[in-house]
């Protein structure tokens, strides 16, 4: 890094990079950042900026078959949590943003979420279905503290007695143990955590404005002790970084009361393989090449896998490997544990104000 491009602490992405549906891209040059500093201007301030925008439907049909649910629902496009990895970061192309430094700094908030969600509830053709939140962004991110957009979401599925999944890496969930606490006494949620690394200069390099790894493990002690069943993910794991720590990792999760595992290899497709390429360079410069290369060897030579089946496990060695390593630590830490199925059969007692239990 030169004096004149900082590192950008707190930050995943160190650059935007220029989105793909954009003919025009905007360049931060030498001679307007020297100008800058003649006159005492900052051209970048680093800060997070909150956007209101109006969808018209809040829940999705998830057609991939790679992943685990049937419907989503994200009440936040965009998230300040800042995963230099995060597959979303493409996403923030389509609302007109970059992938890079748009997608943590301009967060899109959805403050009619809750009734959209209730809209769709109520329609007519909609039979129970396990609807995830944080299928794109995570519902829990910084701006949920402000906004309790989800808190409204989980009073809504509550009310109508519908299953719910959630997935995140901030302790902020723990928040709303009142409302999940309910839920859970009629088996309607499941949670995933997502813990990355044991190590916290990992953690804070890789997911800059995440919780600690300290505060997600304890998070999933007290969700569990609550009776709120819980899944980690260790995910991504990315080769030459926190590829060694799945046992310990699986280990820290069992003794935390986790009932089941799941791990996803890093794949970097679309924007995300200059992002991370051009963070990996400034962040760890000494082993960038070598991350980079056992990436590659996880998906027939590229940083990105698109095909169905193979893109969220990868192949090869190295992914061999790593699947190896997560059914040894199924088999060591989780023999008897199982993560149940959410429950069905209430919601379409209260579908209509519970008129049809008369």
């Amino acid at each position: 890094m030169t004096p004149d491009h900082p590192y950008l602490k707190g930050r995943g992405a160190q650059i935007n990079v220029h989105n793909r549906f954009f003919a025009e891209s905007v360049e931060m040059r030498d001679d307007f950042l020297n100008y800058c500093a003649a006159e005492g201007d900052n051209p970048d301030d680093n800060r997070t900026h909150f956007l209101e925008v109006f969808p018209k439907t809040i829940v999705n049909k998830v057609e991939s078959p790679d992943v685990g649910m049937a419907w989503s629902m994200n009440t936040y496009q965009g998230c300040e949590h800042g995963c230099i990895y995060c597959y979303a970061r493409n996403s923030h192309e389509y609302w007109g943003y970059s992938a890079g430094l748009d997608f943590e700094r301009k967060i899109l908030v959805k403050k009619n979420a809750a009734t959209l969600l209730e809209e769709k509830l109520r329609s007519r053709n909609w039979q129970a279905e396990n609807i995830v939140l944080s299928g794109n962004t995570d519902c829990y991110q910084p701006a949920e503290k402000k906004f309790r957009i989800t808190r409204q979401c989980l009073e809504v599925f509550l009310k109508y007695k519908h299953p719910v999944g959630i997935i995140t890496k901030n302790a902020l969930i723990t928040r709303d143990l009142d409302i999940l606490s309910e839920l859970a006494k009629d088996n309607l949620i499941g949670v995933s955590v997502s813990i990355t690394s044991t190590s916290e200069k990992t953690r804070a390099l890789l997911e800059p404005r995440t919780a600690t790894i300290k505060k997600r493990l304890e998070t999933v002690r007290i969700l569990s002790e609550n009776g709120i069943p819980v899944n980690v993910m260790l995910a991504p794991i990315i080769p030459g970084i926190n590829s060694h720590e799945i046992l310990p990792l699986a280990k820290a999760a069992a003794d935390a009361g986790a009932l089941s595992i799941g791990h996803t290899v890093v794949r970097l497709n679309g924007a995300i393989g200059e992002i991370f390429s051009d963070w990996i360079q400034k962040a760890m410069p000494d082993r960038a090449d070598k991350v980079l290369n056992q990436i590659k060897a996880c998906h027939g030579g590229n940083l990105n896998d698109s095909r169905w089946g193979e893109r969220m496990r990868g192949e090869g060695e190295f992914a061999t490997m790593i699947k190896s390593q997560m059914a040894l630590a199924r088999r060591k830490f989780f023999a008897g544990r199982v993560f149940p199925e959410l429950n069905k059969s209430l919601f379409s007692q209260y579908k209509d104000g519970q008129w049809s239990l008369f």
